[in-house]
């Protein structure tokens, strides 16, 4: 098994050289995208995070419409969350019907004067945890360690749970509305015209989607995701969630054997497997979005790399390099994700030095995430700097190793040298030489 993926491995990344190199080239960075995306879904950590999601959906997603609910209300346009939670349960067959009335029905129940505000600031903590256990998912797939702040997490969230599915309805109604005025029937009667809005109608429902996800996929990771990654990713998502949409509801269709099993729990299994699914198809999207803004990454994948003391080394004295120039010239403060684009490396490896920085009160994180110094360059030893990627770079407890005399020696010369190297040496030093 290893053997056939090596060489699918060396087929798809070596170079092409020879007479058929223009042919090849294009379908071989073309498949490049789905055999990445197939492996690592392959290896299992998608299915994971995709099971974990499927858990924290049934804590909050009662809750979630709740809030929703309420919002609606408010405006008088409550009943219009109906129809998307149907659209959701529709895959299940003719249980999207008696699932829909269930969930609506609890939806209804909830009032604030049934809960209470302890009751009620329970269920927008679960709505936001749900929200920020997607966040986690996602910031998996685009290799970001670093979360969002609290208070950018409050806000942004809170935002995100107002806007988004007042946007969501507003989307649908305009569609609905669109195919259902005098103007839109009267020109669906003249040929060809009606042959196209029917063509059209048809992928209506697939651009809605496919927009909700690049949606979440542009504005969920804590990374800056590019327009043009996010629609694409988004548009497989909505295309595989179409397609195995269809599919899923002729399985339940046939699916006699397993309503004749678990009778009355059969609705709450095929429900729990379409979450599932749902989650799954997130993932992968996000996955095709990441590598479409992040070629580099299709042949490593999730693989981890291993952080050398020397590589860690290096990177500290770069990042403090980069901290120290944008002080001093007055610029805004670099964030972990630019760093970690300006010096080409993963920002989940980076992440493990800034840690290290920041335990050694060498740089500190503000609100809006950006690094700072945390005390004056001149105070910032580059040898101090080496010193805490050297020995803290991956967090774990310090051990004392019992060597022999002669090793010992060796060892002292070697730090010692170093030292003297770098001694009286300051950070500020450095940044006004390269300046």
């Amino acid at each position: 098994m290893f053997n056939v993926a090596e060489r699918v491995d060396r087929v798809l990344f070596e170079p092409v050289t020879g007479p058929k190199a223009h042919i090849w080239g294009p379908v071989q960075r073309g498949l490049r995208y789905p055999y990445a995306v197939l492996r690592d879904f392959w290896r299992g950590e998608l299915t994971l995070r995709a099971m974990s999601l499927v858990y924290t959906t049934l804590l909050s997603i009662v809750p979630l419409l709740a809030f929703s609910f309420a919002i609606f209300k408010g405006m008088g346009i409550y009943r219009d969350l109906e129809p998307l939670v149907y659209e959701f349960f529709l895959p299940v067959g003719d249980k999207a019907v008696e699932l829909t009335e269930r969930v609506m029905k609890f939806v209804e129940n909830i009032s604030s004067g049934v809960l209470g505000s302890l009751g009620l600031a329970f269920l927008l903590f679960t709505v936001v945890s749900m929200i920020q256990k997607m966040e986690e998912s996602l910031n998996f797939v685009w290799r970001v360690e670093r979360p969002r702040s609290f208070a950018r997490r409050f806000t942004e969230y809170l935002s995100l749970l107002v806007v988004g599915p007042i946007v969501v309805v507003a989307l649908v109604g305009v569609t609905a509305s669109f195919g259902n005025s005098a103007l839109v029937r009267n020109l669906v009667d003249i040929e060809p015209i009606g042959v196209v809005f029917h063509a059209f109608s048809r992928v209506v429902p697939w651009l809605v989607v496919s927009a909700v996800f690049a949606f979440l996929y542009r504005f969920i990771p804590n990374t800056r995701v590019r327009i043009v990654p996010a629609l694409i990713g988004g548009a497989v998502a909505g295309l595989l969630w179409v397609s195995i949409g269809a599919l899923f509801a002729r399985v339940v269709v046939y699916s006699t054997n397993l309503q004749l099993v678990y009778t009355s729990f059969a609705i709450l299994i095929i429900a729990l497997i379409w979450i599932y699914v749902a989650w799954l198809i997130l993932l992968i999207g996000s996955q095709v979005s990441f590598y479409v803004q992040n070629p580099q990454y299709l042949r490593r994948g999730q693989q981890q790399i291993r952080l050398t003391p020397a590589l860690a080394e290096q990177l500290a004295l770069n990042v403090m390099v980069l901290i120290g120039k944008a002080f001093r010239a007055g610029e805004p403060g670099w964030t972990t994700e630019r760093i970690a684009q300006r010096l080409d490396v993963p920002s989940a490896l980076l992440a493990s030095v800034i840690r290290s920085l920041e335990c050694a009160n060498f740089v500190v994180a503000t609100e809006d995430e950006r690094l700072m110094p945390a005390r004056d360059l001149a105070e910032i030893d580059t040898a101090q700097i080496v010193d805490a990627a050297r020995r803290h770079h991956r967090g774990e407890p310090m051990i004392h190793v019992r060597g022999t005399a002669e090793a010992e020696r060796l060892a002292t010369v070697i730090e010692l040298a170093l030292r003297e190297r770098l001694e009286g040496k300051s950070l500020r030093d450095v940044v006004d030489n390269t300046t």
